[in-house]
Order: structure tokens, then C-alpha cells, then sequence
């Protein structure tokens, strides 16, 4: 891993083909201009790790009735008042 400090305003090359520019510096966060080709794909990861989760939430097998008793537990929350 290659750790660089950088100011407001300059730019970051990678290989002949992309640059990254610091835009602006906020107390806990940087604003970054990124130019590729876009066959290079830039995803930021904590989408990466969403997706991830989502698709390991799809593919878990639901037990037999499993939504019918989560049915019955939410109706009787909110019949005793709970939200």
C-alpha cells in the first residue's frame, strides 16, 4: 500500500491513464475528481459491501411458515400498542 499526502487542488497519476484530483478537504472527508476510461471501473466499497450483504440476504432460504409467523409477531406489536 502506498500512503500520499496530498493538497487541495493536486492531482494523483496512475499508470498514463488516470488521474485523481483532491477538490476539496473537509474536516473528515475529501472530495475527489476521478478521470478514467471507463472500462475501469471505480465503485466506491462501502456499496460494494451492501451489495454483498444484499445478495447473501436474497439467497437465505426461508423456512416453511417463516413469514407467517413474522406476520403474526408484527400484528401483534401493533396490537399491543408497539411499533
Amino acid at each position: 500500500m502506498l500512503i500520499l499526502q496530498r493538497k487541495k487542488d493536486q492531482e494523483l497519476l496512475i499508470g498514463d491513464n488516470i488521474s485523481i484530483t483532491i477538490l476539496d478537504i473537509g474536516n473528515d472527508w475529501v472530495k475527489l475528481a476521478i478521470d478514467a476510461p471507463r472500462d475501469i471501473s471505480i465503485m466506491r466499497s462501502e456499496l460494494i459491501e451492501a451489495a454483498s450483504a444484499n445478495e447473501e440476504a436474497v439467497s437465505v432460504t426461508l423456512k416453511p411458515g417463516s413469514i407467517l409467523k413474522l406476520n403474526n409477531l408484527l400484528h401483534a406489536k401493533k396490537n399491543n400498542g408497539e411499533t
